[in-house]
This record gives C-alpha cells, sequence and structure tokens, in this order.
C-alpha cells in the first residue's frame, strides 16, 4: 500500500520496539507506523523514547485496538495520528497524508474520540524503573542517561550516592564529558542521597510542598542552563529505590507520585533506579505492581 505512492519511501523496517527507537535514531523519518503489541517495548511506551531520539518524525499507531483509553494514551505519549488496523486499507494513505501536512487523524470508526482529551502538543513524559542487579547497572543506566542530556544539549540532575555519584564522573569524563565545567555551568546539578533524604522527610515522609518547590526550582536553574531550543532537564536518582529497600514503602510511592505531579509543569524526564533483589511472593509482586503504575516504562537488567 505505501509502495503504491512514488512520493513515499519505506527507509527502515524493525521487529520490536528497542529496534525501532535505534531506527528512528539513525535515520530520523518523516513518519513512522507504530503498531501497539510489540515485543520488549511496546509501541506505547516507545512511542516517548523515539520522540526523544527524532523530535521531528511523526508517528502513526496503527493498531488492532479499538479501546478509546488505549487511543488516547497512544496520543498523549507522542502519536499524531491512530489508524485502527481494520480501517487501513481505506484510511492509511489519507492518515500519512494528514499527519505529514501537520495535522492529527484518528480512524472513524472509532467514535467518541476527542483530541481535546489529551494535551497532544506537549512533549510527552518519560517516566522510568531501572531495576539494576548491581551498582555496574545503576552507574550503565545513569551513565547513558547523563550522556544523553548533554549530548542533546540538555541538562540533569543527579541524586545518588556520594560514592556513585564520584563514580558516574569517572564514566562520563571517559566518554569526553567535561564534568567539572559541566557543574559549574549547571548543565550537571548533583545531589547526595542523604543530604536531599534530610531535608524531604518530616516525621519519615515526604513534604510535598518542600519537595515541589526545591524541586521546581533545581529544575528551573538546570533549564535556564542548558542550551537546547526547547530546554529538557534529565533527572535520574536512587533515592527512592533506597527508601522502598529500607521498607519506607509509604515514602518511596509518595515520592514517585510528587515526581509525576513535578512532571505535569515541567519539561522533565525522570529515570528512578531500584535494587533488583526485595520483591519475591505475592507481597512482592504486588509491591511491584506498585511501582509499575507510576511509571511509563519498566526495565531491569
Amino acid at each position: 500500500m505505501l509502495q503504491a505512492r512514488p512520493e513515499w519511501q519505506v527507509i527502515a523496517e524493525a521487529s520490536d520496539g528497542s529496534e525501532t527507537i535505534q531506527k528512528a535514531k539513525e535515520f530520523k523519518p518523516d513518519l513512522i507506523l507504530l503498531d501497539i503489541g510489540l515485543p520488549k517495548l511496546n509501541g506505547i511506551e516507545a512511542a516517548p523514547r523515539i520522540r526523544q531520539v527524532s523530535p521531528d518524525s511523526k508517528i502513526i499507531f496503527l493498531s488492532l485496538y479499538n479501546d478509546l483509553e488505549v487511543v488516547r494514551a497512544a496520543l498523549s505519549r507522542g502519536g499524531h495520528g491512530y489508524v485502527y488496523k481494520t480501517d487501513a486499507q481505506r484510511e492509511l494513505p489519507l492518515a500519512v497524508d494528514s499527519v505529514l501536512q501537520g495535522k492529527k487523524f484518528v480512524s472513524s470508526s472509532l467514535k467518541g474520540f476527542k483530541f481535546s482529551d489529551i494535551s497532544a502538543e506537549k512533549t510527552p513524559q518519560r517516566h522510568e524503573a531501572l531495576f539494576c542487579s548491581d551498582d555496574t547497572v545503576l552507574l550503565d543506566g545513569f551513565t547513558r542517561f547523563v550522556a544523553a542530556a548533554l549530548k542533546s544539549r540538555n541538562a540533569a540532575i543527579v541524586l545518588a550516592t556520594r560514592s556513585h555519584l564520584d563514580s558516574l564522573f569517572e564514566r562520563l569524563k571517559a566518554e569526553g564529558v567535561d564534568t567539572d565545567a559541566a557543574i559549574q555551568q549547571g548543565t550537571i546539578i548533583p545531589l547526595n542521597v542523604a543530604d536531599t533524604l534530610a531535608s524531604l522527610l518530616v516525621d519519615g515522609l515526604p513534604d510535598p510542598a518542600r519537595f515541589l518547590e526545591d524541586f521546581s526550582g533545581l529544575i528551573e536553574a538546570a533549564s535556564k542552563a542548558a542550551k537546547a531550543e526547547h530546554p529538557r532537564v534529565y533527572f535520574c536518582g536512587e533515592c527512592i529505590g533506597r527508601l522502598w529497600v529500607e521498607g519506607k514503602r509509604d515514602s518511596a510511592l509518595r515520592l514517585e507520585q510528587l515526581c509525576n505531579e513535578l512532571a505535569k509543569t515541567h519539561e522533565v524526564d525522570l529515570l528512578c533506579a531500584y535494587p533488583i533483589g526485595g520483591f519475591q511472593g505475592e507481597e512482592g509482586e504486588f509491591a511491584l505492581q506498585s511501582i509499575y503504575a507510576e511509571h511509563s516504562a519498566v526495565h531491569s537488567h
């Protein structure tokens, strides 16, 4: 169907969500047709990460799901169009034309959908959890995250232990990042876990007003220091994971919820590191589901 239009050229194909992100980063296509039911990383989870590596690419979801909540979720995470597969023969060419012209498109059979139901123009929120089997996995994840921020001329906030901060800066220097200059310029803001928790917790629970005020100020400062045209702040930390393994689960979940509140009003991407152990049995499974519910994607290494 696509090849029948000579002005359209298929420049890459991918078979799972992770590969799609890699191809988007490599080819920077004008448009991506994205399924939802993809292995490794589903389409809804992949979309905001595609927008990070190729912000000018348009995304049309092509899916057998016709539930309006799924449609809203897909479009709010970075989609520009949604075609129900049953309608594809009739509507896919029209959808591609419309989206390439800067318009939004949803299949006509999806009755009751309104674009006013979503904030499609807002950059999709990325709040991810990384379950780490050891310190190496944590440091690898934080290094990639911070390096991606700086390479895209954005800024990063890192909340970690003193030893992890030192190891992270060594890794970044090995990748050619001048961490001393970045800290001085404000494009990297390092925070110590112990000091931050001492400031935020009151009677063992986070103070919402203090959290939102303190971190809003940090994000705004980092955003001003960034050199990107539309700056975005990358915020990674192990603070919540440490609370969780110490048995302070109410405090940990409340901080995750406050992070989501923060992301509603600021252009920020969040990466929360958790130790991989301590989630055995029925109670552990319930705990995992509680964490999953607060994140847009979850990774385990």
